[in-house]
This record gives C-alpha cells, sequence and structure tokens, in this order.
C-alpha cells in the first residue's frame, strides 16, 4: 500500500476547445473571385442585368413615342402655318383685283350655288315644321280613333264572349235553377204533410233521382205512404195522418169526398208550379250574374287594350318631339355657323375699305 500511492483524477477536457478567432483562410469566401464562380451571385447578377435592361428598353419606346408625338405635332403646325400663309397670299391676290368701293348694302343676301350645309339646313327646317306639325295631329286623331274604336270592340267582344259561352251560362243556370227548385219543392212538402222520409228516402235522396216537377210521381209516393202510415193497424205520424180529414178525404157531413190521390196531385200541383217560379227567377238571377262576369271581364281587356293604344301613341308623340328638336338643333347650329360665316366675310370687305 506504500509503494502504491492513490492516484488523482485527471480534470483536462476531452473534448477540443473551439477557436472563438477567424482564421485568414475564412476571408477569402468574400473575395471577388469567389463571386464570380458562386451560382447563386450569378444568378442575382443576371437577374438585374435582364430587370435594368428591360427598364432601359421601356424607357427607351416611351422616349421614341413621345419624340414621335412632339414631331407629328409640329409638322401640323407647320403645315397650318404654311396652308395659312398661302392662303392669305391667295386672299390678297384675289383682294387686289376687286373694288375697294364696295358698300355693306351691296353684299348679296342669297347663294347661287348652296352649299351641303345650306341644303341642310333648309332640309332640317322643313322636317322640323312638318314633325312639328305633325305631332299634335297623331295625338289628336289617335286619341279620338281610339275612343270611338273602344265602345265598338266592347260591344263586338261581349256579343262574341256571350255566344262563346252561352252553353256554359245556360248549364250553370239550369243547375242552380233545379236546386232551387228542389229546395222550395222540400220546404213545402215539410211545412204541409210534417214528413221527413218520402217512399223510405229522405227528401234529398229521393229527389236526386226523381225530378221536382214530377208531380204524379210525388203525389203517388205520398199517397203510398199516407196509407202505410194511416191504416187501421198502424200508429203512424198524427200531423200526417191528420190531413186527410183537411184534404176531404175523410167524409163530412155538408162535404163531399174526395179520392185520396187527387186531393194530393192537387196540392202537390200547387207546391210545383212555385217551385218551378223560384227556379225560374233563379236561373234568371244566374244568367244575369254569369252575364255581368262575362262583361265585366271584357272590359276591362278593352280597357287594358286601349290603354296599351294610348301608351303607343304617346311613345309616337314622344319620338317625333325628340326627332323635332334634334333638327332644331342641327338647324340652329348650321344657321349659327352661317352666320359666322357672313360675319367674317364683312370683316375682310370692312377692312378693304379701311
Amino acid at each position: 500500500m506504500v509503494g502504491f500511492p492513490k492516484k488523482n483524477p485527471s480534470i483536462t477536457p476531452h473534448t477540443p476547445k473551439i477557436p472563438t478567432t477567424r482564421l485568414l483562410c475564412e476571408c477569402e469566401l468574400y473575395a471577388p473571385a469567389n463571386y464570380d464562380s458562386d451560382p447563386q451571385m450569378k444568378k442575382v447578377m443576371q437577374q438585374f442585368e435582364d430587370r435594368t435592361t428591360q427598364r432601359f428598353h421601356e424607357y427607351d419606346d416611351r422616349m421614341q413615342k413621345k419624340r414621335k408625338q412632339c414631331k407629328d405635332k409640329c409638322d401640323k403646325e407647320i403645315q397650318t402655318i404654311i396652308l395659312k400663309d398661302k392662303l392669305e397670299k391667295q386672299m390678297a391676290e384675289q383682294f387686289s383685283t376687286l373694288q375697294t368701293d364696295i358698300q355693306n348694302d351691296a353684299i348679296p343676301t342669297c347663294v347661287c350655288e348652296k352649299s351641303l350645309a345650306d341644303k341642310m339646313e333648309k332640309g332640317c327646317l322643313r322636317c322640323g315644321y312638318g314633325l312639328g306639325s305633325v305631332a299634335p295631329m297623331v295625338g289628336l286623331i289617335g286619341s279620338v280613333a281610339v275612343h270611338v274604336w273602344k265602345p265598338v270592340a266592347l260591344k263586338a267582344a261581349i256579343k262574341a264572349a256571350l255566344e262563346a259561352n252561352t252553353a256554359k251560362i245556360t248549364i250553370a243556370a239550369n243547375a242552380a235553377g233545379d236546386a232551387a227548385g228542389k229546395e222550395a219543392i222540400i220546404g213545402a212538402l215539410q211545412n204541409y204533410f210534417h214528413i221527413n222520409i218520402l217512399n223510405g228516402k229522405p227528401f234529398q235522396s229521393f229527389f236526386y233521382s226523381t225530378p221536382y216537377t214530377e208531380v204524379a210521381t210525388i203525389a203517388s209516393a205520398i199517397n203510398t205512404q199516407m196509407n202505410d202510415s194511416c191504416g187501421l193497424t198502424s200508429t203512424g205520424n198524427l200531423a200526417f195522418c191528420g190531413l186527410r180529414e183537411k184534404l176531404g178525404v175523410i167524409a163530412q157531413a155538408g162535404k163531399s169526398k174526395v179520392e185520396q190521390i187527387d186531393a194530393i196531385t192537387g196540392v202537390v200541383s200547387e207546391f210545383v208550379d212555385e217551385a218551378k217560379l223560384s227556379a225560374n227567377a233563379k236561373v234568371v238571377d244566374v244568367t244575369a250574374a254569369e252575364t255581368a262576369i262575362i262583361k265585366e271581364a271584357q272590359e276591362k281587356a278593352i280597357e287594358t287594350a286601349s290603354y296599351n293604344w294610348y301608351t303607343t301613341i304617346g311613345y309616337s308623340i314622344l319620338a317625333i318631339l325628340i326627332i323635332v328638336l334634334i333638327m332644331v338643333i342641327i338647324y340652329l347650329i348650321l344657321r349659327y355657323r352661317r352666320k359666322k360665316k357672313i360675319k367674317k366675310k364683312l370683316q375682310y370687305i370692312k377692312l378693304l375699305e379701311e
């Protein structure tokens, strides 16, 4: 133990220390020679060169356009100046051959050879006068024509509609009349005979298959029911059976006996006549109502058509007035230009006199 002393642990780190200073070799990465060989730098430089070249071309194109515009403008001005000088020389040569003692009253007011502008001016004036006089006539005649046409067309339309719907009106009126007649006969039989069943059926079912005008069939059914209900061994409706005495079927002092079927037939005949009157009145009412509906529909149709005609006439008049206004504007413009030319001629003549 004495010959082997205790070893102390090593405190030297095994990981080499990273130097914090830069070496000279690292600076060579940023040298200009390395820029030319770097692909990314080449790409950036190429993009910069392309964009610069494109902008330069665009600028050059714009400058060329502006130069061309300026050159065209200058050429036009030069041509205008040359033309003006040429016209002045020609006018001076022509005025030198004219008399200088021309008075304003000697200037002719008419032109023998009319120009296109003068012809158009006169044409627009005539068109304006013509169309301006036509517009109120169109409105007046159109409105009068529509006013005259309206009642005639309404009458014809109603007549045609009634003829076309005659069958429909007749069917509806007859159906309403039959319903009113059945209702009247049922009410009369119930109030007089005090029964709700006839021939083993309710009144509605009975008259569904039997017309209410069949007096004999109705009377026969009532007679059969009275015989069955008012026999000696039957206990029927007292009010119904009591009618036999009222009808004179049972012999009474001072009165002759009447056959039961004849008495019932007479009463039913009166009820049927009243029911027919009710049915006829209903037929008349329904016919009048259906006719009124058709007339109202035709009146609405004619009113709509006449309104459309009035609208069309109004639009036509408006279009004519717009054309007249355009013609008048053209006439005024041409007249102003003609007066301006005459005024310019007068100024030239005044200068010659001076």
